[in-house]
């Protein structure tokens, strides 16, 4: 048996109240879209989930923290030829995502309703072809920087799953989230492509803004939108 590390983990696992609707899709769906044996207590020898199984040898790609799947399914939706699995602690979060799965139809999604710490540890090395991190808790006060997705504890497993040339996407709207971004990021293996400002501010072409975003834009913060190639 592999030993389980500690990890802390912050922020909301569940809202206040779920609609009815939404405790029925969290009932009648979620089961069906699991990746496999993610968490510890079901897969305490952290065997490496079957992503031919999944997906029958599609691209996989990695959302982390999708917060109400509204980019996660116009990506499944727009893309049927790859496997998509995201990782989202927020129940409400996840619930919102299955009814929006529901009215798209799309069938090439799986879902870990947790840590994506624990996802990546049973995602076999090299796997993943892209990745997202879309606007991620900013965690805003200094003392809690460390809880960051932009830290080591997390970049280092996430390199470990990203194969050579592939691409992860990171878009947020606070300046210090950007600074410690372009820090870190390249130091786990990353590579920065921009080559001027409009690679940054200017979103990518396909993509779809989300609930955060919009809610950035009416506060009067600017997104950024950045983009790594793992070396």
């Amino acid at each position: 048996m592999t030993e389980r590390p500690h990890r802390n983990f912050y922020g909301r696992r569940k809202g206040k109240h779920l609609k009815a609707s939404h405790e029925r899709y969290l009932d009648e769906d979620l089961a069906a879209l699991s990746p496999g044996a993610v968490d510890w207590d079901t897969n305490p020898e952290r065997t490496p989930l079957d992503l031919d199984a999944l997906f029958g040898g599609r691209d996989l790609w990695l959302e982390i923290g999708f917060g109400g799947g509204e980019h996660m399914v116009a990506q499944a939706a727009a893309n049927p030829g790859v496997g998509i699995i995201g990782a989202e602690p927020y129940v409400n979060g996840v619930a919102m995502l299955l009814g929006k799965l529901r009215e798209a139809g799309a069938d090439n999604v799986r879902i870990h309703p947790g840590d994506a710490r624990d996802l990546m540890d049973v995602l076999p090395e090299a796997s993943v072809a892209r990745a997202f991190l879309l606007y991620p808790d900013p965690w805003p006060k200094a003392r809690h920087h460390r809880r960051r997705f932009v830290t080591p504890e997390h970049l280092e497993p996430l390199a470990r799953v990203m194969r050579p040339g592939a691409v992860l996407r990171i878009a947020t709207d606070i300046p210090d989230y950007v600074r410690q971004a372009l820090e870190e990021v390249p130091r786990a293996g990353f590579r920065w492509t921009a080559e001027g400002p409009r690679d940054w501010r200017e979103p990518w072409a396909d993509w779809t803004r989300t609930r955060y975003e919009a809610k950035a834009v009416r506060e009067g913060r600017a997104p950024h939108y950045l983009t790594f190639v793992r070396d």
